[in-house]
């Protein structure tokens, strides 16, 4: 047992950049990973110790977690082809079935069909033996007879691809390694489309495999040279076209590639053009797309299949102010756009019609009626379920909220009916004891920021609860509020819970992202200074117990607030954090740096932005002589996209300057050591890892049972 923190030696190396030379004492531990491995060990043991007394805790979370889990369960059949697939999770086990059964007309009941029901692959079976184990994609073959699983065991999100043949069990292809996310097969099943990542960890090929061929002749269809692009791939619901998309954060061109014909070579839609960002939805004899070149929330138009202008596109649907779409699904006699409104996320119907005439103004008429609202609950989150089958007549689309469970939907085109399907069971739950509200805080600059805030009916705002504030702020994602076992037991013990939609996001649209990166970038954290401000002025928490959270780059968050208003935290737990970003940013030759210029900027070629970045960059602002909040760091060995040398160079710097002591306000880092930026694999380690995150912050917060 030790009696102080592990402390890395210190080894000053110079950085310089634009006149500005700055030491640093740590950046030796990314050339030592030897001594980068004994330090992480070291760490590990010394939160062990500093944790030692909340082993009972943690206990009685995961008890919880599992107590409103109900761990027998299956998912809503979905129908493909000839059958209807769906997963199955069991008692006491990890990993989830998949199985089908063949279609006989109705959608069938998982839980009565008995002999009916094959089961393609047990993942507990194929993780028997594994410290880690995720599927990264897998297909079924349009025949039907075939499924590919494409599997991690590491964590570092390389995956080994299997094609199976199912009645039997038979590998018929093991051949192909190290490819990352994206699975197709060809309408004839014959073969198998998948893409490769570079040594930056940036997919940029996209390949053609015949199946039980040598890999050595595999087509290459294309290959992204643009190291701000990445290449993706996906089918379309036709089964018809391969659909390549390449993109960089603010630029996307879309490539076809028409997948009956074998020697086809795919077609550009549109050449790039910087700052036009589009996506293509393939709709039988026409393309729908969602593009942004007269609308910054994005317009749906109609286009030919072929290559064209975005000029020549016919409008559909623009984006109304301060909406945002993020999705087009097609069908054949309908599509469903997904998009944000007033914050929220809603779905709208498109019906096909006769395109005869002109529109409005004269302009071509598009082949699509007036959008329709399809009903759902307001404070949900929604997004559309897996609706494989182009001819489908309904379609499934999930909603939930922080205190709704999910729950799946399904619309039906001839009626414009929604029932609920299935509502997730959750033991013991009683949602009467809970409340949800939206709040909205006041930034700096004026602007209001949404909350969504749950916490137990019987609290009163008068200043003494607990709280717990998330947030993440980057690359537009929207921190939509959904439903988690795990979070039950932060409401049940009066802790008022909230997320901050703060700026950098995409909760209020393509603005509300715009308005918080590159040069506007502290605007995302000023924002979550300001939510968490709310919370004391309105009574609902008490200043002196709040805990913030944050993961990737809201792990960044975490790092940078800390910095700006360290008073304002009692505890702060870091998952996975971007916390060296302006280190990271500066090294090219590191995984996916390049692509991420047009988040952050460009440090290299702009003084501006490099003086920017080093204002708020975490590892370069920790206060000398300040009182920080306990911090807990947690990473992972394998993850590609957040080195966990990040989170272990700021915890070293953090103990040089700042005044907590070991005992009442520890820094802790925790490592996992087989896993990626997701963490461990299967349900009861995620359970175990939560109960441990929670433990810290519940202790921190004064709450010991």
């Amino acid at each position: 047992m030790t009696n102080s923190a592990p402390r890395a030696e210190k080894r000053p190396i110079e950085r310089t950049f634009h006149g500005d030379t700055v030491v640093d004492n740590y950046e030796w531990l990314r050339g030592d990973e030897t001594a980068a491995r004994e330090l992480v060990d070291a760490e590990n043991a010394w939160f062990a110790q500093r944790t030692s007394h909340l082993g009972d805790l943690e206990k009685k979370i995961v008890g919880e977690i599992a107590a409103r889990t109900k761990e027998a369960d299956v998912t809503v059949p979905v129908r493909k082809g000839g059958y209807w697939y769906w997963t199955r999770t069991f008692e006491g086990k990890s990993y989830p079935a998949f199985s089908r059964t063949r279609d006989t007309g109705v959608r069938p009941d998982p839980e009565t069909i008995g002999d009916a029901e094959q089961v393609i692959y047990d993942a507990n079976e194929l993780a028997e033996g594994k410290e880690f184990f995720s599927i990264g994609g897998q297909a079924v073959s349009p025949n039907g007879e075939l499924i590919a699983l494409a599997v991690d065991n590491a964590g570092n999100e390389e995956f080994d691809l299997t094609i199976t043949r199912i009645d039997t069990g038979e590998v018929v292809d093991s051949a192909l390694s190290k490819i990352v996310y994206g699975l197709v097969f060809s309408p004839d099943s014959q073969r198998i489309y998948y893409t490769r990542a570079d040594a930056a960890w940036r997919s940029y090929q996209i390949w053609e495999h015949v199946i039980g061929s040598d890999p050595a002749t595999d087509r290459l269809l294309y290959q992204e040279d643009d190291e701000k692009f990445s290449a993706w791939m996906w089918g379309s619901r036709d089964g018809q076209w391969l659909i390549i998309h390449s993109a960089s954060t603010m630029t996307s061109e879309v490539r076809l590639l028409n997948l009956a014909d074998a020697g086809a070579e795919p077609f550009v839609v549109c050449e790039r053009r910087a700052g036009l960002d589009y996506t293509v939805e393939v709709a039988g004899d026409q393309l729908l797309l969602w593009h942004n070149l007269t609308n910054v929330g994005f317009e749906v138009a109609s286009a030919p299949i072929g290559a064209s202008a975005p000029e020549s596109w016919t409008s559909v649907m623009p984006a109304a102010t301060g909406e945002r779409i993020m999705e087009v699904a097609a069908f054949a006699d309908f599509a469903v756009v997904l998009l944000r409104a007033e914050g929220s996320t809603t779905l709208r119907v498109l019906r096909r019609e006769e395109a005869a005439g002109a529109g409005e103004n004269g302009a071509p008429a598009s082949g699509w009626s007036a959008p329709e609202a399809i009903d759902a609950p307001e404070l949900s989150s929604i997004e559309l379920g897996e609706n494989p089958q182009w001819d489908a007549e309904s379609v499934l689309f999930v909603t939930e909220s922080l205190l709704d469970p999910v729950t799946t939907n399904e619309w039906t085109a001839a009626t414009g009916e929604v029932r609920a399907l299935k509502v997730l069971d959750v033991p013991g739950y009683d949602r009467s004891k809970y409340v949800q509200v939206r709040e909205w805080a006041t930034a700096e600059d004026g602007t209001q920021i949404p909350m969504t805030v749950v916490y137990r009916a019987d609290l009163e705002r008068d200043g003494s609860n607990p709280g717990f504030l998330y947030g993440y702020g980057s690359y537009e994602i929207s921190i939509d509020p959904f439903f988690a076992a795990n979070r039950l037991p932060i409401f049940d013990r009066g802790i008022v819970y909230a997320i901050a939609h703060i700026r950098g996001g995409g909760e209020m649209g393509r603005e509300w992202y715009e308005d918080g990166k590159f040069d506007k970038k502290k605007y995302t954290f000023s924002d979550f200074v300001a939510a968490a401000h709310h919370l004391f002025d309105t009574g609902l928490v008490d200043p002196a117990r709040l805990a913030a959270e944050g993961r990737s780059a809201g792990g960044l968050l975490m790092g940078a607030i800390t910095n700006l208003a360290p008073e304002t935290f009692r505890v702060v737990h870091a998952g996975v954090p971007f916390v060296d970003a302006l280190n990271t940013i500066l090294k090219p030759e590191l995984p996916l740096t390049v692509g991420e210029w047009e988040e952050w900027g460009n440090p290299i070629e702009s003084e501006h932005i490099y003086r920017y970045m080093k204002e708020y960059s975490p590892y370069e602002n920790v206060r000398e002589g300040a009182l920080y909040p306990a911090i807990l760091a947690t990473t992972s060995l394998n993850d590609v996209r957040v080195s966990y040398l990040e989170p272990t160079k700021w915890v070293q710097v953090l103990r040089d300057n700042v005044v907590n002591d070991e005992v009442e306000r520890p820094i802790v880092q925790l490592t996992e050591t087989v896993a990626g930026h997701g963490g461990g694999s299967g349900r009861y380690k995620k359970w175990e890892d939560r109960a441990r995150e929670l433990a810290f912050i519940f202790d921190q917060l004064g709450i010991t049972e």
